[in-house]
């Protein structure tokens, strides 16, 4: 059941307050970034070739969709900002891309000359490729845990921004090897070298490795921002960093040193149920969600923020579905996001009061509560 007249007047008067900052990189950064996506096309073009680059992005791009997808799903209760996860997942295109490319290149140099020519693939794989690559893929995650920190409430948060950091990443890479592939043998069939088989193996079964090996990294970060304690906000994300870089040096040693049995023990006696957990502990921290909110939302009720009518829906994201688009439909597109807005504001409040208490920060969630509801009431009225 929904609140009678779609949202409620406000109980209390709302006091006008500045609009939440938008989070914007510096246009320093802004600019690096656009380097880097630049210096990683003239690198594809360089590797590969134009044709060869454009059939490895149409077969990439099949695979990332679902995986963007499954981070937004996660990403439900209180969705983090659009332009952050699109800034993480062009951070993982381009500017990780472009860093463990370099670095990965020359430690390939420098083994091939110390241990003879093949050895630097070798070092490359299995050393240089887990550090470097797992240690720029989490960059940006402490970034926005450091810097952004009121976007950054736990464990779901970690696992949502390294999730789409690693698809950008896994995305770039994919281009390069189904170009190079395309390049070498053409489509090929199932049963030969090719394009074909090169999706099955990577866009098929294993479209989740880097998404994984960087969420062990976004879990550690995500257990130090839900903790007070200083040696857990030092031990879980360099712990989340190891079990990355470990569960990555694994993935490539057995596709690089191993053969295809080797290959196989790895996926289904390791990676997979990682995975498995990975999934558990997703679920898990999505029910505790919920819980944190409901358990917030009569203090909300008696503090004037919100009506009593909401707060069966405002527990549900089910039925906080069903609102947006009742509103959507009832007063428009605007209309409906001031609703999610509305509610997004709800879920920040209830996570910070469950782990802090009073505050400046708190004092501006309130006012970011009132704000949305107020503007949610009045789109809902311009029928």
């Amino acid at each position: 059941m929904f609140p009678a007249v779609m949202i409620q007047e406000p109980a209390v008067p709302v006091r006008p307050t500045p609009r939440r900052k938008t989070v914007l990189l510096p246009m320093v950064g802004l600019i690096l970034l656009s380097m880097a996506g630049l210096g990683v096309f003239a690198y594809l073009t360089a590797s590969v070739g134009v044709v060869a680059e454009l059939v490895g992005l149409a077969v990439a791009l099949l695979p990332v969709g679902p995986v963007v997808a499954a981070f937004l799903w996660i990403d439900r209760w209180e969705p983090e900002p659009a332009r952050l996860l699109w800034l993480a997942f062009a951070w993982g295109a381009c500017g990780a891309t472009l860093t463990a490319l370099l670095i990965n290149n020359t430690a390939e140099v420098v083994g091939d000359l110390l241990l003879g020519k093949g050895g630097g693939d070798a070092v490359a794989a299995v050393v240089s490729a887990p550090l470097i690559e797992e240690a720029a893929k989490a960059a940006f995650v402490l970034g926005v845990y450091l810097w952004k920190r009121q976007e950054f409430n736990g464990v779901v948060d970690g696992i949502v921004y390294a999730g789409m950091c690693a698809a950008g990443f896994a995305f770039t890479e994919n281009i390069y090897y189904f170009g190079r592939i395309f390049g070498e043998h053409g489509f090929g069939t199932v049963d030969s070298a090719g394009v074909v088989a090169a999706f099955i193996l990577r866009g098929v079964m294993s479209p989740f490795t880097h998404p994984l090996f960087t969420v062990m990294t976004g879990i550690g970060i995500g257990v130090a921002a839900g903790s007070a304690k200083n040696w857990v906000k030092v031990a879980a994300p360099l712990g989340g960093y190891l079990g990355a870089v470990v569960l990555h040096s694994l993935w490539n040693s057995a596709a690089t040193l191993g053969n295809a049995t080797t290959f196989l023990n790895v996926y289904f006696l390791i990676m997979l149920p990682v995975f498995i957990g990975a999934g558990v502990l997703v679920n898990w921290a999505r029910k505790r969600e919920q819980k944190i909110i409901a358990v917030a939302l009569p203090r909300m009720v008696g503090d004037g923020l919100i009506a009593p009518g909401e707060v069966d829906v405002l527990a549900n994201l089910k039925r906080r579905r069903q609102w947006r688009k009742k509103v959507a439909r009832k007063a428009g597109p605007d209309a409906g996001r001031a609703v999610a807005d509305y509610q997004t504001a709800v879920s920040e409040l209830a996570f910070y009061r469950n782990s802090h208490s009073g505050g400046e920060v708190e004092q501006l969630l309130i006012q970011a509560v009132r704000v949305s509801r107020a503007t949610a009431v009045s789109a809902a009225k311009q029928q």
